[in-house]
């Protein structure tokens, strides 16, 4: 079985290393992407299975990132969870009204973060 492809978008080092550390552990490739518009530019190339995408980005909201990668055919599979520390009442439903997979709280609980992803995942 081939390890599951993890793009991680977000604009904060300390969650890119320990988010990334805990994927890697588990057994997924992941790559780290700290704006939407290097996002954009490597997902042709890299292929995620699935991205985590923070919704507030210095470069590019991650709502409108993920409305353009849902638009095009070539990208449109990828599972988009969001990944935010937004949690007020209607934040969740946004997202998933905007093209959102699933949804997954900041700051992560290290005990449960891997299960949440892996149930995001087909």
């Amino acid at each position: 079985m081939t390890a599951h492809r993890m793009m991680i978008i977000d604009d904060n080092h300390m969650n890119l290393e320990l988010v990334s550390y805990m994927l890697e552990a588990n057994g997924y490739i992941v790559k780290v992407e700290s704006g939407a518009v290097t996002a954009l530019n490597s997902i042709p190339e890299f292929q995620p299975d699935l991205i985590l995408m923070d919704i507030q980005l210095p470069d590019m909201d991650g709502l409108e990132l993920t409305r353009r990668l849902k638009a095009d055919p070539a990208t449109s599979g990828i599972v988009i969870v969001a990944f935010t520390a937004y949690a007020m009442k209607g934040d969740e439903a946004k997202m998933i009204a905007s093209g959102c997979d699933g949804y997954i709280s900041k700051p992560i609980n290290v005990s449960t973060f891997i299960s949440q992803v892996q149930s995001c995942l087909p």
